[in-house]
Formats: structure tokens, C-alpha cells, sequence
């Protein structure tokens, strides 16, 4: 049972003891402490919610990190549940196991809906999960494995872009052709803009070339008609041929080959400088579509330095609603503690005070964890002494590790200002035995010289009372129901008369 956690009932992790005794989770009693304003621990109410004190109150830090249950339970022997798996080991090795362990269920990390064993992951993904897509290198599509080959086998078949002599690679179907192209208009233009650089390098090649021509010695009328016959001459460039001579009429052979480069030169000149003129239409097209990009982005980083300040300003709000949170949770507390003094207070000058968990407490008292256990407080009258219990369940003083030592304790109270000094009412102490047949009875007149009985400077006087007031082996003696279900009374009674 110690291994438990009060909150979830399950193994500890990361325990810590609250001042109750209790422990907890780590990630238990923050979630308890952050989700319930004053929170109270459920243990205390299960074990007796009449005995509630502010050891109750739950509070990250007011608990501290139990090393020797976490040290136990890291060792602690354990097996793996998972059907199939053999593995055991110790706790501090589990949580790596179940990170590991191939028989356990797992849902398929693609998304698609399918729970497998880890073990069967890699044949799922390769044979049964829909999700499991590649990515075609020619038309950039996702496909699942399986649809993968026969993919690869229609995409022969199909039909490229248009554009597919500047490297677009897109292959489909005529309807699929058409939706690529009316989409693809950014990517096609970057394309066009490369061939178009290309061209410009030619031109140039080829301008300089022209400047530097040379005629050939091989170069002949025939073979010059024939290239003049390959070009689309304009309208009114047409030189009519005599078949005979197989020269141009009135001309010399050398000025009719002079003629016949000139034109060739110009014609494809004249073409090259066509094709440029379109190109440079589309790159200015470009360039407008660039500045317009960079105008909205430079309306979205705008946009997003707003949205940054607002948030800065959010955060700054949130910040101080969080600081006046913790200073109404602070005053809440408060009022909750004043209101639990205020539920078991006495003002009559008797008070009964219920201790349970008798049997851990007394062995905190022996291990020294815990030296005393004070009583809330009571009074002699409605403005009267504020005073309260001491007791010492292993012992303090003269009987130390015999007796069970009770003691009486003057508290500073909000009316000593008008009450006579110093305290001099008589103090009579009881052990009650729960079958009403021997009670332990004690009682004592103050010491007027004593500083116990002073006005109070500080919160409390130095307690005083009775060292040996019962013998520890008449405590738990069975003869006597002192202690019962774990639990004892002490009764307090100040003559006020």
C-alpha cells in the first residue's frame, strides 16, 4: 500500500510526502493543487475528517521528494503484461521496455486508422497501409506503394506539357494536361526564363560570329539558293534564278554569294531578335509579378509586428491577472486556515482533542521526524486566554523514550491587553479511556513566578506540564483502551472560576 499513490492509486512516480504523512505523484498533486483552490488531502478526510488541520492543506511546496520509496520502487521485480512478451526485470528498466517491446499494440503512425504490433509495423506500411505514399519523380504525384508499379507502367503512356522542350516533365491525360497547365503558369515561366537566358547567350555566340564571317572556298550559288529556299524570305526580298546560268542575272558570282550571306545573316537575325522581344515581354510580366510578392510580403511582416505587440501586450495583462491570482489564492488560504481554527475551537476553557493515526505518529515521534504534535487552538472565554496542547507521544525531558509527555501552552490572543497576569487558573489533564473505565487524570496550579505564565511577547510561552504523565507500555497495554481504532482523546479543563 505504501507503493500507492493517494490521488490515482497506482505506482508512485516521482513520489512526494506532503505534511500529513501522505504521498503523492509528482504530476497527481500538481494537478490536484492547480485544479481545486485549498486543496485538502483526501486521505485526511477518508481517516477522519473531524481531525483536519492545516498539515491537510495540499501544496507543491509544502511536500518534498520521498528518495527512499522512489529508491524502492525503482527496484521493485516486474514483468511485462502484453501477451506475448517474456521480458521482466526491475521498474527503473520498464519504461524503457515498453518504449521497445515488440509485442505491443501500436496505432500505425501514418494516420491510418490501423492499431499493429510493433513487431509487424514495417510489413504493414509495406504491404497494407494506405497511407504509406511515394512520390512519382516524374509527375511529382503521391502514391501508395501498391499503386506505385502500375503507375509507373500508365505513365508511359501518357501525353507531356506543352512545354515539356523548356523541362517541364508533366505526363497525363489531356483533361489532366489542361489542369496542370492552367495551374503550373509560375513554375512554366521560371522555365521559359531559363531558356530565354540560354537564347541570349546563343545570340550573342552568334553576333559575334557574324561580325568575324569568312566566306568559304567551297561555298557555292547552288548551295546558298538552297539555304535562301529553307528561310520564309519576306515579300519583295525574292531573287528570280536563271536555270541556264545558275547565277543571279547581271552580277558576278562573288556579289551574288556577298548577297545571298547578307541575307541569311539578316534573316536569322531578324528571328533571334523576334524571339527576344517575346521574351523580354514575359520576363517584365515576371518582374511585376515579383514586386507584387514583395509588396505583400511586406504587408504581412507589417501585419505580423502588430500581431507580435498585441501579444506582447496580452502576455504582459495575463502576467498580472496570474500575480492577482496567487494574492486572492494567498488570502484564501488564510481564510480557509482561520475558518478550520475557527470550526474546532473551544471558549468555554474545555477542549477535547481527537488524535488518530496514533501508530505512525508515535513511530515519527521515536525516529525524530517528528518531535511534537500541537492541539488547534482554544479559550478560556469568549475573550478570554488563547492556549493550547503539547504532547510528546514517545516522550520529551524526564520521560523521553518512557512516558508519554503532555504539556499546557499560554499562546498570545487577541485580548490580553485587558485580562489579569499572570495566568493562574488551574489545569486539569485527561487520557480517556474509550470504555469509560480508567481514565488517566492530572492536574496542576501554575507557577506564577514561571515565564510560562506571563504575558506573551512571542506567539507561544515555553510549554508546561507533566514530563511523565503515562507510561508507554500502559499505552498500548490491552488491559486499556486508551488507544482504539488508532485513535485517542485528551481532554483539557481550566477552572475558570
Amino acid at each position: 500500500q505504501k507503493y500507492l499513490c493517494s490521488n490515482c492509486n497506482n505506482i508512485l512516480k516521482k513520489a512526494l510526502q506532503t505534511l500529513c504523512g501522505h504521498r503523492y505523484c509528482s504530476a497527481c498533486l500538481t494537478w490536484i493543487v492547480r485544479n481545486n483552490k485549498n486543496a485538502i488531502c483526501q486521505k485526511c478526510k477518508e481517516e477522519d475528517p473531524n481531525t483536519l488541520s492545516e498539515e491537510s492543506l495540499l501544496a507543491e511546496e509544502r511536500a518534498f521528494g520521498d528518495a527512499a520509496i522512489n529508491k524502492e520502487i525503482s527496484e521493485l521485480r516486474v514483468h511485462c503484461v502484453t501477451l506475448g512478451c517474456s521480458w521482466s526485470g526491475i521498474m527503473k528498466d520498464f519504461e524503457e521496455h515498453q518504449s521497445l517491446c515488440e509485442y505491443a499494440l501500436i496505432p500505425c503512425h501514418t494516420g491510418c486508422g490501423h492499431v499493429v504490433m510493433r513487431r509487424r509495423l514495417a510489413d504493414h506500411l509495406e504491404n497494407g497501409c494506405v497511407n504509406n505514399v511515394t512520390v512519382c519523380q516524374q509527375c511529382q504525384c503521391s502514391l501508395a506503394s501498391s499503386e506505385y508499379a502500375s503507375h509507373s507502367t500508365s505513365l508511359a503512356n501518357k501525353d507531356g506539357c506543352r512545354f515539356s522542350e523548356v523541362g517541364c516533365s508533366f505526363r497525363g491525360s489531356k483533361e489532366k494536361i489542361k489542369e496542370h497547365e492552367k495551374s503550373a503558369v509560375g513554375n512554366h515561366m521560371l522555365l521559359l526564363l531559363q531558356h530565354m537566358r540560354q537564347l541570349k547567350a546563343t545570340l550573342c555566340s552568334a553576333a559575334k560570329a557574324a561580325h568575324g564571317f569568312t566566306p568559304q572556298p567551297e561555298l557555292s550559288l547552288n548551295s546558298a539558293g538552297k539555304n535562301i529556299s529553307e528561310l520564309q524570305i519576306p515579300a519583295g526580298l525574292e531573287i528570280s534564278r536563271d536555270p541556264e546560268l545558275d547565277c543571279y542575272p547581271g552580277s558576278s558570282p562573288a556579289e551574288d554569294e556577298s548577297v545571298l550571306q547578307q541575307l541569311v545573316r539578316e534573316k536569322v537575325i531578324s528571328e533571334l531578335e523576334n524571339k527576344l522581344h517575346v521574351f523580354e515581354n514575359i520576363v517584365a510580366v515576371l518582374n511585376k509579378e515579383v514586386e507584387s510578392s514583395n509588396l505583400e510580403i511586406l504587408a504581412f511582416r507589417r501585419q505580423s509586428e502588430l500581431d507580435q505587440n498585441i501579444i506582447r501586450g496580452l502576455e504582459l495583462k495575463i502576467a498580472e491577472l496570474h500575480r492577482c491570482l496567487t494574492q486572492k489564492d494567498a488570502g484564501l488560504s488564510g481564510l480557509h486556515k482561520s475558518l478550520l481554527f475557527s470550526e474546532q475551537a473551544s471558549y468555554d476553557g474545555i477542549f477535547l482533542w481527537k488524535i488518530t493515526d496514533v501508530g505512525r505518529k508515535l513511530q515519527d515521534s521515536v525516529t525524530g521526524r517528528t518531535v511534537g504534535l500541537y492541539s488547534p487552538a482554544f479559550y478560556t472565554a469568549k475573550y478570554g486566554y488563547k492556549v493550547c496542547l503539547r504532547v510528546y507521544l514517545n516522550g520529551d525531558g524526564t520521560g523521553k523514550g518512557t512516558h508519554m509527555s503532555l504539556f499546557f501552552v499560554v499562546m498570545k490572543g487577541d485580548y490580553d491587553a485587558l485580562l489579569p497576569w499572570p495566568f493562574r487558573h488551574k489545569v486539569t489533564f485527561m487520557l480517556l479511556d474509550q470504555n469509560n473505565r480508567e481514565h488517566i487524570i492530572d492536574a496542576f496550579r501554575p507557577d506564577l513566578t514561571s515565564a510560562s505564565f506571563q504575558r506573551p511577547v512571542n506567539d507561544m510561552n515555553v510549554a508546561s506540564g507533566c514530563p511523565m504523565f503515562l507510561p508507554l507500555a500502559k499505552l498500548q497495554s490491552p488491559k486499556h483502551a486508551y488507544v482504539k481504532e488508532d485513535t485517542l482523546f485528551l481532554k483539557c479543563i481550566i477552572e475558570t472560576n
